[in-house]
C-alpha cells in the first residue's frame, strides 16, 4: 500500500443490524458513531483508534454473489487486564452464551470465548506468560510476559 493509512477496522455482515449495535455497545464499550437502518459505525470512546462497522448485506453498496450475513469462522480478540472480572460480567451476569469456558493456554492467554449475535465468536483474552515451549516460537521481544 502506497498510501498512508487513515484507518482499518472490520465491518460485520450481519441481517440484524439492531441487535448488532446492541450487543457491542451494551456488553463491549463500543458508542455509535454514525447510524443508518443499514449500517451502524461503532468506537470505543476511552480508545478511538479501535472501530467496528455492521452492514447489512441486503444493502446494494455490497456486491451481488456476496450479500450474505456472516457464517462462522470471524473471531473478534479483545484483550482486556482482568478476563476474570469480564467473565463474571459476560457469561455471569448478563448470561451471554458461551462458546468456550474460561481458561489458561499454554500459548499465554487466559480467555473464554462468547458467542455475539451476528454470527461472530468474541474472544476476551488477558495475556499471560507462555510456557517455555511456547515462549521459543515467538519472534524476539513479542513473548508475552
Amino acid at each position: 500500500m502506497t498510501s498512508t493509512l487513515g484507518g482499518f477496522y472490520p465491518v460485520i455482515c450481519t441481517r440484524d443490524v439492531a441487535a448488532s449495535r446492541d450487543f457491542y455497545t451494551r456488553h463491549l464499550g463500543f458508542e455509535v458513531t454514525f447510524e443508518a437502518d443499514w449500517y451502524v459505525s461503532l468506537r470505543r470512546p476511552d480508545a478511538p483508534q479501535y472501530e467496528l462497522a455492521l452492514l447489512d448485506p441486503a444493502h446494494p453498496s455490497v456486491p451481488e454473489g456476496h450479500r450474505a450475513p456472516i457464517q462462522g469462522g470471524l473471531l473478534l480478540n479483545f484483550e482486556v487486564d482482568d478476563v476474570d472480572a469480564e467473565h463474571r460480567r459476560l457469561v455471569g451476569a448478563a448470561r451471554l452464551k458461551e462458546l468456550l469456558p474460561l481458561r489458561t493456554e499454554e500459548f499465554g492467554q487466559r480467555h473464554f470465548i462468547v458467542a455475539a449475535p451476528d454470527g461472530v465468536m468474541v474472544d476476551v483474552i488477558t495475556v499471560v506468560p507462555a510456557t517455555d515451549a511456547y515462549a521459543e516460537q515467538y519472534a524476539e521481544g513479542h513473548a508475552p510476559s
